[in-house]
């Protein structure tokens, strides 16, 4: 036996699987997925073949010659669900499982049609990183084993649904309510990036490779928003060699999505809190893109690598942003990560092995060790190699390890090995084991330059002149409201002048209202419990639930999340539950 991925049951010395087709109905009244999944080994064997599931039920398994085969669902273990040990004949090339996911997978947010913005449809979407991708589908559910896919899904013909992989066509049933709906996957992904939606959804193209897809009475507005994305496209081709994905296309969410965006290929996923109206929150479209080099062509082995997917993403995101919006804005958005890079390894003040960028995490869930530091930390220790190599060559360097780990999985070893056979003796110069091993933030770290920051960080607790703050970008407002503490009474002045507590922009919002809830400043919690009940995403829910414990409001966050957590998707669920216990 030999696992490699501390999360997985995926053992190297059985067949591993290749390819997998998946035909399922959705019921969408009983919240799941019924499928039969075939998997393709890339090469026949025979013995124990281990899958990962979770909250599955496993009805039949076939071989490829159609013949029932013995298996056991073993009991579910904690962080990793129940291992399914199928015995294989001698020569199986596939094997096909039918089965059921249970209304509570992991991986699925199935919302109410009060739930979206139209109030009409239901809404089904997945998230499937970091393993999570086992709750819809029997399979290894390891990013070191890259598969491709074929998809069918009956729908509800009134509904449209989206894969993350090249559109097959549609087929509606003329006498029934039904539709299928069929994709096809032909580059090798992780399994983590496997994506789907469905509800009622519309579209616009941006480009002739990228539309956008939404609610249709959000639609045009995030086209609007994301009208940029061909630029960023090139911007990214000319840093980072060609984009190996055929489409980006974007899925806008709703408002349940936990995160800011998500990767998946072909078809991005983002956050409907990035529609500002002003395209001043694209930063997270650039960091999404830039997975499709950082990430999704080379891509962590599993886990305690995670790095090497945000680290290297992030750094590449500030370069797509300095080609499209500058320098100074680039050198802003540094700033502001290494303060939230700062406040994650104080909240791992307990475990500050999780403030490594190479981590040990068998037995923690990635999720419970989900951090801003794989992402800021990543960046830069990158950076600091970039200042002492010289732009130029770092950047030739990191051209030719995207083309020699294209469509790969690495650990931090490959990462050292080719860096040190490029560029000899400069990993020593920046002390890269300190960086990788050690625990907080290296005292060589690089740091951001702006003429702005430093005239934000000039004012201290100051209130700022109306001319000065009407003209900053949502990035300085957050360094801004991030810097020191300030009172109630301060607090009031800056919303009496700036009208902080109705501003649409998230980014700003929140950063306000925890600064708010902190200073006492009763007259902004309406708008805490506002947000709290209209948004999912753990970016913004972390800080305000943490916000109001802090302020003694533990029973006011306790009611909000029972109020509300039926309509946060279950991983920003788990996340709440584990501030809550603090």
């Amino acid at each position: 036996m030999a696992r490699r991925d501390p999360h997985s049951y995926t053992d190297d010395t059985q067949v591993e699987t290749e390819s997998f087709d998946l035909v399922a109905r959705l019921d969408f009244a009983n919240r799941i997925l019924r499928g039969e999944v075939t998997l393709t080994f890339r090469a026949p064997g025979g013995g124990t073949l281990d899958l990962d599931t979770r909250d599955l039920a496993i009805e039949t398994v076939r071989d490829d010659a159609g013949r029932v085969l013995p298996f056991t669902l073993h009991p579910a273990e904690p962080i990793f669900g129940a291992r399914l040990a199928i015995e294989l004949p001698e020569g199986t090339r596939a094997v096909r499982i039918r089965y059921r996911t249970s209304p509570d997978a992991s991986a699925l947010q199935w919302l109410a049609p009060a739930q979206t913005a139209g109030g009409t449809h239901p809404f089904l979407f997945s998230q499937c990183q970091a393993i999570h991708a086992r709750s819809v589908i029997p399979l290894q559910d390891t990013p070191r084993l890259r598969v491709t896919y074929r998809v069918e899904l009956q729908i509800p013909r009134a509904l449209r649904a989206v894969v993350a992989a090249a559109h097959r066509g549609r087929t509606e049933d003329g006498q029934g309510d039904t539709a299928i709906e069929r994709y096809e996957m032909p580059q090798p992904i992780p399994p983590y990036l496997f994506a789907f939606a469905v509800g009622d959804l519309a579209s616009q193209d941006l480009s002739p490779r990228s539309r956008v897809w939404a609610e249709p009475s959000v639609v045009a507005k995030a086209a609007h928003e994301f009208a940029g994305v061909e630029d960023m496209i090139v911007a990214a081709e000319a840093l980072f060699g060609p984009y190996d994905w055929e489409r980006f296309d974007i899925l806008t969410m709703p408002p349940s999505f936990p995160y800011g965006g998500m990767e998946n290929p072909r078809l991005t996923f983002l956050t409907p809190t990035l529609i500002a109206g002003d395209r001043s929150l694209v930063s997270v479209l650039a960091h999404e893109l830039a997975h499709s080099w950082t990430g999704n062509l080379v891509t962590n082995a599993n886990a305690e690598h995670f790095w090497l997917n945000e680290g290297f993403t992030v750094f590449a995101e500030r370069r797509i942003l300095e080609v499209t919006a500058g320098l100074e804005a680039a050198e802003l958005d540094a700033a502001l990560g290494r303060r939230e890079l700062d406040q994650a390894v104080e909240r791992f003040a307990a475990q500050p092995v999780l403030t490594r960028l190479r981590t040990q995490l068998a037995g923690i869930d990635p999720d419970d060790a989900f951090s801003q530091v794989p992402y800021e930390k990543g960046y830069y220790f990158l950076r600091a190699l970039e200042e002492v190599a010289g732009r130029d060559v770092f950047a030739r360097w990191l051209k030719r390890y995207i083309a020699d780990f294209r469509f790969g999985a690495i650990t931090t070893d490959d990462f050292l090995a080719h860096f040190e056979a490029a560029l000899p003796s400069v990993l020593a110069k920046v002390d890269a084991e300190r960086w990788i091993d050690g625990e907080g933030v290296p005292a060589n770290a690089p740091r951001a330059r702006s003429e702005k920051l430093a005239a934000i960080e000039a004012l201290g607790a100051a209130v700022p002149e109306p001319a000065m703050a009407n003209a900053w970008t949502p990035i300085e407002w957050q360094l801004y409201l991030e810097s020191v503490p300030r009172p109630a009474t301060t607090c009031a002045q800056l919303d009496a002048m700036f009208g902080l507590t109705r501003s649409t922009n998230y980014e700003v919002l929140v950063s306000w209202l925890v600064l708010a809830v902190g200073s006492g400043y009763e007259a902004a919690l309406p708008r805490v419990e506002q947000v709290l009940g209209e948004v999912g995403r753990m970016k913004y829910l972390r800080p305000l639930y943490a916000a109001l414990i802090a302020a003694d409001r533990r029973s006011v966050a306790a009611k909000l999340f029972a109020t509300h957590r039926g309509s946060y998707h279950p991983i920003a669920r788990q996340m709440v539950e584990g501030v809550l216990r603090k």
